[in-house]
């Protein structure tokens, strides 16, 4: 018989022999009772062996599983962190909050409630808002809200987006603006004021020259003495939203209510080693955006109708016309008046057009 025969007579093809050669080594139950004497020559090699087949066949080797090396790092990394836990609770904020913490959903509505307490821990240079509820909150206009435009009064829904918009710019160039910050004129905020809003012109007149309880620019401007303190970062801390209505003769009135969380340090501190303290002020204006057909004013710009804030580690005694934040043993004789959660934006603004000679003090800050 030829190598490829059968005892009847047929052939098998190359495949086939490999496929019987191989069954007939594993001992497979349909294999010949008396192979040939190739096959038994076959069989013999492959046994000797059995990790390779004759010259010129296809072999294969089963694939090695491969490890799952991401489940195992991973499952590592959560028994240290439940091993950090266990061992020391109170850092667990160092290791996982970092310079900043995961931001806060945008601010839509009145909050109900405080925020909650922050492990005490020291502000840093490199993370000057670290245990406060600002550490959370967005940076700097990112964190005012701005509604959804629609018609209201005079105005078109596309005017309204125009006027809410502006109005988010008032806030950036007087509370924000790192040159008015640094003490400089307020001049991109002061051109949205309309100029024909007598009272509220009358104050800027005299505010800058000879701050007084009446007319002290921080009513509407935060600025700081950069002869004593400077700001620490680039980044100042908001919170807070516009939101708005129709008011009087068919005007847009806006109100805007937003906490500004200023970390300062004094201005010779050498290196980012000094003390920070954080200045919060909370600030609530009511802009009106009047009909030029029925209110004198100029294209662009709005009228107060009134302004509020609410001020902690900014300073007590006569108006300097700066926010003047305590270092050292000044901190514990700043603030007579009454104890106040700074963070708390579920209550309104206590502070009205008259500051008055009271001081309030932080609870935390």
């Amino acid at each position: 018989m030829g190598a490829g025969t059968e005892p009847d007579g047929s052939s098998r093809s190359d495949e086939e022999w490999e496929r019987f050669l191989r069954e007939s080594v594993a001992g497979a139950a349909d294999a010949p009772k008396e192979p040939s004497a190739r096959a038994r020559e076959v069989a013999r090699r492959l046994r000797e062996q059995p990790g390779r087949g004759p010259e010129g066949w296809r072999s294969y080797t089963p694939a090695r599983p491969k490890r799952r090396r991401g489940w195992y790092v991973a499952g590592l990394l959560a028994s240290l962190v439940l091993l950090v836990v266990a061992l020391a609770p109170g850092r667990t904020v160092d290791l996982f909050a970092g310079a900043d913490s995961p931001p806060l959903a945008a601010e839509t509505a009145r909050p109900t409630r405080v925020p909650p307490a922050e492990a005490a821990q020291r502000p840093t240079a490199d993370e000057p808002f670290r245990g406060s509820p600002a550490a959370s909150w967005a940076s700097g206009s990112a964190g005012i809200t701005v509604p959804k435009a629609g018609a209201v009064g005079w105005m078109s829904e596309a005017e309204v987006e125009r006027a809410l918009a502006r109005s988010r710019d008032f806030l950036v160039a007087s509370s924000l603006d790192r040159g008015v910050l640094r003490g400089e004129h307020p001049e991109k905020a002061i051109a949205l004021i309309n100029p024909r809003q007598q009272d509220v012109q009358d104050l800027l007149k005299t505010a800058f020259r000879a701050p007084s309880e009446k007319n002290d620019p921080l009513l509407l401007f935060s600025r700081f003495q950069p002869s004593r303190t400077q700001l620490v970062g680039d980044v100042v801390k908001t919170r807070g939203r516009l939101t708005y209505r129709e008011g009087e003769r068919g005007a847009l009135q806006v109100t805007a209510d937003v906490t500004f969380v200023y970390p300062m340090t004094r201005a010779d501190a050498g290196g980012g080693d000094g003390e920070i303290v954080r200045t919060i002020v909370r600030r609530e204006l009511v802009l009106s955006w009047d009909d030029p057909d029925k209110v004198i004013t100029e294209p662009g710009t709005f009228s107060i109708v009134s302004y509020k804030y609410d001020m902690t580690n900014g300073g007590c005694g006569a108006p300097t016309g700066y926010l003047t934040p305590p270092f050292g043993t000044d901190r514990r004789a700043d603030g007579a008046g009454a104890e106040v959660d700074p963070y708390d934006r579920s209550a309104p603004v206590g502070r009205g057009d008259s500051s008055g000679d009271e001081c309030e003090r932080a609870t935390r800050s």
